[in-house]
Parts: structure tokens; C-alpha cells; sequence
């Protein structure tokens, strides 16, 4: 490996001393009084021996290295979710920052190890993201550097913001569109409930999602019939939750809280001869590309997975500017809108 350019070969070729070459490279050649013919052969110079910047002693003398980490359990790999990282990465872009990242496949020691090497190499601030929101144990590195959870709410008092998802008002949208086609009675959920409390371990996107739903349907006068709960929330659950519903009732509406249970809730309906949503509306959450691909096409409510990742870093830069400030904030919660797309799923019930 050929040795890194430094500011003394810089110095040395343009003839210039080095205290010379760092203030014409760092821009400060003006403030300096320091000739145009002097600053443009050193800029030249660099140009020439293709000199970088040695960004750690940059942020040793600024106290900032425009970097930023990105930590999360499967995001990297994950085409459902890929979002939250364009929607970071063009957010850090805008801002002149490299994003650097790092996916820990749910390990705990990786991810401490993951954190804490990123803090050593002195990123500005760490994004710690998850796969589906959820509660969080917060690594110790973070209590006390600038840092965000993405899609993830710390289980203790924290400091840290959390930028997730607005699963309470997504259950609330699906609630309504129910209602506004007409529904009153036999509306089904698949995959958790019937109640709050009724939901898989960890299921915070579950918990908002369902309490959304009662509120609307309670301030209608509105019951929801029944709640399957569902461990994995994969078609073949969805499947056979449908099935339990029709053994015992003839619904009118199914709300599967995501798209795959939706999936296997629709060929669950198909054996039984039932058609939708001539015969059975289905409304679901998440938006999967399977969702538009249905047949007929399934009205569902969207992870904003994109604005998610540019709100975390716009959350992170906040933090980093109140830590400067000496002005730590409370660890707010930003919920992102998730809008409805509206499709062919979902009709005033038969009869």
C-alpha cells in the first residue's frame, strides 16, 4: 500500500510552511492574509500529490468529523425496509455527511461492539435501528453520546429521541375506512387482539395499531367480534386464523395487521368460496409489494420507511446541536405519518 499524502508533503513541494498550507486548505487563506499566487500553488500541489484530508485530525481540532453511524439489527438486508437507509443516506448526503453502516443480525455483543467502535472512531452521532418497531435495552455507549433510535423505543427512561412509525394513527385511518364503507359489526382482526393486550412478544407496532382501531370503532359504538393472535404474522398464520373465524362466524370484515397474514387470510377465504370484498372486506397495514400484487389489490396502510431514515437524521443532528449547545433535550418521540393507499380490498358489506 503506497503511504498516505500529509499535509508536510503538501508544505514541502509548495515550498510553504506547514501552519502556511493548512490555513489555505482548510479555507482560511483570506482571513489569513495569505497571497492568491501562494494559496493557489499549494491548492495545486494538493491537487497533484492527490492529498486527502486527514478527517480524524480534523475532528480532534473542530470536534467534528461529518460522520454519522448507522447501527441496525437487519435493515441492511432487508428489501422490506431498505428505505429507512436511502432515506438516511440522502438526508446525511444533503448535509455533506458520510453515513457509515453497520447490521448486527440481532446479536447484542455485535451490536455493543458496533456502537462503541463507531463512537472510537468519533461519528458525530449514532443511528440505532430496528427491522419492525419495537422496545429496546439502549446500549451503555449511547446514554451519553448523541444518538436517535430509529423505529425503536427505549424500555427505560432515556435520554434518546425515537423516530418511529404512527402505528396509533395507522390503526385509527384503518378503522375509518372500515366505517366510511359502511361496516358495523363483524369485523374481525387477524393477528393480534382482540384487545391491546393481546399481542405478540415485543409487538409495539401491534399495540398502537390495535388501540387505534378500538378508538375509532369504540367512538362509533362499533365492537370488533374476535382477535387471532398470530406469533410470526406469515401467511400460513394468517391462513389458518381466517379458518378459526370462519368455523365459528360469518365476518364482514378482516383487519390483518400486516400484509402477509392478509395474504394467507385471502386464500383462507377463496376455499371457503367467499369473494373479496364482494363478500369480505380486508384491510391491512404495512404496504409489502405483495399487497399490490393481490388479487384484488389490498387496501393497507404504509410504513413511510424513507421519510422514516430522513427524519432520524434530521432528529440526530438536533441532538448533536443541543448536546454543543449544552442543551440535551428530553427523549421526544417523532411519529411519520403512514398514509393510506387505497385499493380494491374493501366495499360496503353485502346485503
Amino acid at each position: 500500500m503506497s503511504r498516505r499524502v500529509t499535509l508536510a508533503d503538501v508544505a514541502k513541494t509548495a515550498g510553504v510552511s506547514p501552519t502556511t498550507a493548512s490555513f489555505v486548505l482548510s479555507g482560511r487563506g483570506p482571513e489569513m492574509r495569505i497571497s492568491r499566487d501562494v494559496s493557489e500553488r499549494v491548492l495545486k500541489t494538493a491537487e497533484e500529490l492527490q492529498y486527502r484530508r486527514n478527517i480524524v485530525s480534523v475532528g480532534l481540532r473542530t470536534g467534528t468529523t461529518r460522520t454519522i453511524g448507522f447501527v441496525s439489527d437487519t435493515v441492511a438486508t432487508s428489501k422490506l425496509a431498505g428505505g429507512l437507509i436511502q432515506g438516511a443516506l440522502e438526508a446525511a448526503r444533503e448535509r455533506g455527511v458520510l453515513l457509515f453502516i453497520g447490521e448486527t443480525e440481532g446479536d447484542n455483543e455485535l451490536e455493543r461492539q458496533l456502537v462503541e467502535t463507531m463512537i472510537d472512531r468519533q461519528v458525530d452521532g449514532v443511528i440505532l435501528a430496528s427491522m419492525y418497531t419495537t422496545s429496546i435495552d439502549v446500549p451503555e455507549a449511547l446514554q451519553t453520546a448523541p444518538a436517535v433510535l430509529l423505529n425503536a423505543f427505549a424500555k427505560r427512561a432515556s435520554p434518546l429521541a425515537s423516530v418511529v412509525p404512527d402505528e396509533l394513527g395507522a390503526g385509527r385511518t384503518v378503522a375509518r375506512v372500515l366505517l366510511d364503507a359502511g361496516h358495523r359489526d363483524g369485523i374481525h382482526l387477524i393477528g393480534a387482539g382482540p384487545t391491546e393486550r393481546d399481542v405478540p412478544a415485543g409487538g409495539a407496532a401491534a399495540f398502537e395499531r390495535i388501540t387505534g382501531i378500538r378508538d375509532v370503532l369504540g367512538e362509533a359504538g362499533v365492537e370488533v367480534a374476535s382477535g387471532h393472535l398470530c406469533a410470526e404474522w406469515l401467511p400460513d398464520e394468517g391462513f389458518a386464523a381466517t379458518r378459526a373465524v370462519l368455523a365459528h362466524d360469518r365476518p364482514r370484515a378482516l383487519v390483518c395487521l400486516n400484509d402477509r397474514l392478509a395474504l394467507g387470510a385471502y386464500q383462507a377465504l377463496e376455499d371457503a368460496g367467499l369473494k373479496v370484498p364482494a363478500d369480505v372486506s380486508v384491510a391491512s397495514f404495512d404496504d409489502d409489494a405483495i399487497a399490490s400484487w393481490m388479487r384484488p389489490r389490498l387496501t393497507t396502510v404504509a410504513l413511510p420507511h424513507y421519510e422514516l431514515g430522513r427524519t432520524a437524521v434530521g432528529a440526530l443532528f438536533d441532538a448533536i446541536e443541543q448536546r454543543r449547545e449544552g442543551r440535551p433535550g428530553p427523549g421526544a418521540v417523532h411519529r411519520v405519518r403512514m398514509p393510506l393507499r387505497r385499493r380494491e380490498s374493501v366495499a360496503p358489506p353485502a346485503g
